[in-house]
């Protein structure tokens, strides 16, 4: 199993009286190179387009990370292609390929937020459709040089050439939240699957997985590529209450802030608790405890391929974000593979 960590180059409380953006984006380049030098898998930048959140051109910060790293995949964690253009996006992570000598993914998704939307002139109402078509080109253009398509949302192309190819084809993940079509489809492209839980508990999407999993073995495509991540909120620190303790404050910040757009009732210490407990989908407490419970959620899941810690918090400090990445890479990491060489997970369909 692959073990990284997905950031929103999110905000945090640097203790300035103004925040210092460059700094937030040394920072999150420090983070990269951290989790590359002690051996975390994968990287995954996110795509917003809101004041909190630093990350609306992900393939940037990819590259300037891609020359502070040698190892570790640099992925988005999502890009939200409803509101992009395939060919610009293939083009961006295809550089990305060549600049990381072979290190580019995309996770291709319509993200949790919707400003995407109005900043580029989309329309909501053509939620599904936008995303569909774009992902089938996204694909098309993955797999051939030259291309002749034609949709609804873009103008056609008529065997036009797309530069510049990456070092081999990208590995494009579907990143699905709650709906069980948008499971069955990625089964149906025959594409990986990452999936977004950021609340509840992780073992109730085992049956959306299963329809991914049917839905590629029907489809007739390789069992190889078929892999199942995961993304959820996740911290380590030296003790499970100190996690906590860690971890709570700048997740309520975040959450009740959003939740006054949504309508959410504010964050109590109870829900969280219970989001982190036994089956609950937070990862946040000391090595052990969340070594065990990611293979837990493998376990419950079918076998995982991936898992992919959220740290966004504003209010941790630089030093406890380091301190924790350590732990994932030199702690967390060999204890998970560790206990799956002990007892294997049979990955069901």
């Amino acid at each position: 199993m692959q073990i990284g960590i997905d950031s929103f180059a999110g905000g945090r409380d640097l203790g300035d009286s103004e925040r210092d953006d460059v700094k937030i984006m040394e920072q999150l380049l420090e983070q990269i190179e951290l989790a590359d030098k002690v051996g975390l898998d994968v990287f995954g930048i996110g795509e917003h387009h809101r004041k909190e959140f630093l990350d609306s051109a992900t393939h940037m910060i990819l590259s300037a990370a891609s020359q502070r790293t040698r190892n570790i995949i640099l992925t988005s964690a999502v890009t939200v292609l409803s509101a992009a253009d395939p060919v610009r996006v293939f083009q961006n992570y295809a550089t990305l390929d060549l600049l990381s000598n072979g290190r580019a993914e995309i996770v291709a998704g319509r993200g949790s937020f919707t400003e995407a939307f109005d900043v580029f002139g989309m329309d909501r109402s053509k939620y599904n459709e936008l995303y569909e078509e774009k992902l089938q080109l996204l694909l098309q253009l993955n797999q051939q040089e030259t291309v002749t398509w034609s949709g609804q949302f873009r103008p056609p192309l008529v065997n036009q050439p797309i530069y510049p190819r990456p070092t081999k084809p990208l590995k494009i993940w579907r990143g699905v939240g709650g709906t069980p079509g948008s499971f069955q489809l990625a089964g149906i492209y025959g594409i990986p699957l990452m999936v977004a839980i950021i609340g509840g508990e992780t073992h109730r999407f085992r049956r959306f997985i299963d329809i991914y999993k049917q839905a590629y073995l029907d489809r007739g495509h390789d069992p190889a590529g078929m892999q199942v991540g995961i993304h959820s909120f996740g911290y380590v620190a030296e003790t499970s209450q100190k996690a906590i303790d860690d971890f709570y404050p700048g997740y309520k910040s975040m959450f009740d802030r959003i939740g006054r757009e949504r309508g959410w009732p504010p964050v109590t210490m109870d829900r969280f608790l219970f989001q982190n407990s036994p089956t609950g989908a937070y990862l946040i407490g000391d090595s052990e405890e969340v070594a065990q419970k990611i293979v837990r959620h493998s376990r419950a899941l079918g076998g995982l391929d991936r898992f992919q810690f959220q740290i966004e918090n504003e209010k941790l400090s630089q030093e406890k974000v380091l301190a924790s990445i350590e732990l994932m890479g030199t702690e967390v990491k060999p204890r998970v593979l560790e206990l799956l060489e002990e007892n294997p997970v049979e990955k069901l369909v």
